[in-house]
């Protein structure tokens, strides 16, 4: 078990995060503190120098990320070795502008061939299991959460009532339903109800290499009503600049996932690792879109996060063949316009959390969508209008009321009107001509799971 007391890299126990002032892992005051090798600090330093020539001591703190007191330990080292020398002194101890020698640069190329990674200093993998304990998903959502989250939507009550209790579990999710039903729409939205924000390092060092982890596309700047408190935080001496703070990360994907994408990736540009997807979504959320559309089989893809979802661990593989395990405190959120028993067997089916069935909105539900929609694009809307989409059009077609029509016909209208030079107006004869170049006419729903699970927009 580790002790996170006397744990090196600067994971002390400290409240949880959101939970009180010091939400980063102590800032290290020496070479040892960091729990590095000096000799990765030097050759980080280099790297840096060669790259950038002559640099001030404060432009190396910002770009490894280590206070002054550790890098001045590494560079005196590097000075007494004849790897570096001071460019420039100001009036101030901090004033200080550093070079490499013609051994330093010797020594920066051969670093530089073996890894080119250059940033950020990593921390070790047992301060990132330590800080992934202190902060696993532990809040609760309630139904006063999910309300809030979803009040301007209008899915059915059952629909958000089993979303709460999903949640509420940290259980995974399995959506399905007609393509156009509101799926990706829905698990768009279930990162909102992630509470808090989490601290993340740039990178982890697992035995002689590094994996990157901080991706600034993912992993975005913590958001109202916890902003302040981490800017605060981020602005104190006190914490280790090789964290940062942000919101629990929501990584989506499609289609595009293949197999390569669940494991280590070695970049042979870097020389460093790339962070599998579900690790980058640590302490937050993954949403699988299109399930059974991917590049590795849905039983197989099941298979590969089940055991750690189970264990709240998994294992990476490095090069070589060297394994290692790290914290998996991912919310798994899948979602199919495929029949689930297609894809998964009675097994599979069984281990997954919440199976939630995403299907037509009621009347009711579907005119007040349209309404908002319409109040949205600028355009006016009787009860004409929506008496003749309702009764008419969906009712003689026999067509679901899908949560995706009401965007894709106004936005129809728009383009018909627009093309004709005219502001858009949305009369009956407007949305029969939207209506109609939506679907072929010889489209027919076709019948399938739920009875319209299967129908597809042409």
């Amino acid at each position: 078990m580790i002790d996170i007391d006397h744990l090196p890299g600067g994971a002390a126990a400290q409240p949880a995060i959101g939970g009180g002032p010091d939400l980063l892992p102590r800032q290290p005051k020496s070479v040892e503190d960091t729990g590095l090798e000096r000799s990765l600090i030097v050759e980080l330093i280099a790297k840096d120098m060669s790259i950038a020539g002559k640099t001030h001591l404060s432009g190396l703190t910002g770009a490894l990320r280590l206070p002054i007191n550790v890098l001045r330990e590494a560079l005196d080292f590097m000075v007494k070795e004849q790897l570096a020398e001071v460019a420039w002194r100001g009036a101030s101890d901090v004033d200080v502008q550093y070079r490499l020698t013609a051994a330093g640069k010797q020594r920066a190329a051969v670093c530089l061939e073996r890894c080119a990674y250059v940033g950020p200093a990593p921390v070790t993998l047992e301060a990132y299991r330590a800080m992934a304990e202190r902060q696993r998903q532990r809040q609760r959502v309630g139904a006063a959460d999910v309300a809030a989250v979803f009040d301007d939507d209008d899915f059915d009550p059952g629909v958000l009532e089993q979303i709460g209790a999903a949640m509420h579990s940290g259980r995974s999710l399995f959506l399905y339903g007609p393509p156009g039903g509101g799926k990706s729409t829905l698990a768009g939205k279930l990162g909102a109800l992630l509470p808090g924000m989490v601290a993340l390092p740039h990178a982890v060092l697992v035995g002689q290499e590094i994996i990157a982890l901080y991706d600034p596309a993912l992993h975005l700047p913590p958001a109202p009503p916890y902003a302040l408190q981490a800017r605060q935080a981020q602005e104190r001496r006190s914490g280790d600049a090789r964290w940062t703070l942000c919101q629990r990360p929501v990584l989506r994907v499609g289609a595009e996932l293949c197999p390569e994408m669940l494991a280590l990736r070695h970049d042979g540009y870097s020389g460093s690792y790339q962070a599998p997807l579900h690790l980058k979504a640590n302490h937050g959320m993954l949403v699988i879109d299109d399930l059974g559309r991917q590049r590795i089989a849905a039983n197989e893809l099941l298979q590969r996060y089940m055991q750690p979802l189970d264990a709240g661990l998994d294992q990476l593989t490095l090069r070589g063949g060297h394994k290692f395990s790290v914290p998996f405190d991912v919310l798994l959120v899948f979602a199919t316009n495929l029949a689930p028993q297609s894809l998964l067997d009675a097994s599979f089916l069984r281990r997954l959390g919440y199976k939630i069935h995403v299907g037509p909105l009621g009347a009711r539900g579907y005119a007040a969508l349209f309404r908002r929609q319409c109040r949205a694009a600028s355009l006016a809307c009787d009860d004409a209008v929506v008496r003749h989409l309702l009764e008419r059009l969906h009712g003689a077609s026999g067509r679901p009321l899908l949560a995706s029509y009401p965007h894709e016909l106004l936005g129809r209208v728009a383009d018909f009107a627009g093309c004709a030079g005219l502001a858009p107006s949305l009369t009956v004869a407007a949305l029969e001509q939207a209506w109609n170049s939506m679907f072929a006419a010889c489209d027919m729903p076709a019948p399938g799971l739920a009875g319209d699970l299967c129908e597809t927009i042409q």
